[in-house]
């Protein structure tokens, strides 16, 4: 049954016995995503335990506060993904979008700020130095392109719904939400593992 009004879209969001396409697809990407993630993860703590010194000499261990407190922010933007989908669910066009601007300013400020890191580490070591480099770099560069993934997803969503929420919008907040509970546990798992030099 497709629904083409708010509250039709909420009440087919009830009546749903099984779970949309939407979701397994987004199910299926998060898990090969995972296996990419758990094989850099496995080779930053292969290599890592290769060598005496990690970082190598000349390169300083990671600072820890802002990483952690922009992991912090990044995760904080589950709690209006969340509402979100509890408000498209209910059928509220306007608090919907809303919810999901607040999560798209907060992610996008969290992305600004992680590139700008990632771009001062570039002037004091690169990719091409040593393993080191080579781990640190692709783990957060990944992390970093699942997240601007995100954006352009909620961007989407956000542009879709201002024209009203249908059944097809509903199902898509929940799957882009899921996607980005994802995205926040990768942020806790990335953020650990290129600070554990330093903790």
């Amino acid at each position: 049954m497709e629904a083409t009004t708010p509250g039709e879209a909420a009440r087919v969001a009830r009546q749903r016995i099984a779970l949309p396409s939407g979701w397994w697809g987004v199910v299926l990407l998060v898990a090969t995503e995972a296996a990419l993630f758990g094989t850099l993860l496995a080779s930053y703590f292969y290599l890592r335990f290769k060598v005496v010194h990690w970082p190598p000499g000349g390169i300083p261990p990671p600072k820890v506060l802002l990483p952690l407190v922009l992991t912090g922010v990044l995760l904080a933007t589950a709690i209006p993904t969340f509402l979100a989908v509890r408000a498209a669910e209910s059928g509220s066009v306007r608090r919907t979008w809303a919810l999901i601007a607040l999560a798209l300013i907060v992610q996008t400020a969290y992305l600004v700020a992680q590139i700008q890191l990632l771009t001062d580490d570039m002037h004091k070591f690169t990719p091409q130095d040593n393993a080191y480099g080579s781990i640190y770099f692709t783990l957060l560069g990944a992390h970093h392109a699942h997240v601007l993934v995100g954006i352009l997803l909620n961007l989407w969503l956000a542009a879709r719904l201002l024209t009203g929420l249908t059944n097809y919008r509903v199902i898509g907040v929940r799957v882009i939400a899921v996607y980005w509970y994802f995205v926040d546990v990768l942020a806790v798992l990335v953020t650990a593992t290129v600070l554990s030099p330093s903790l």
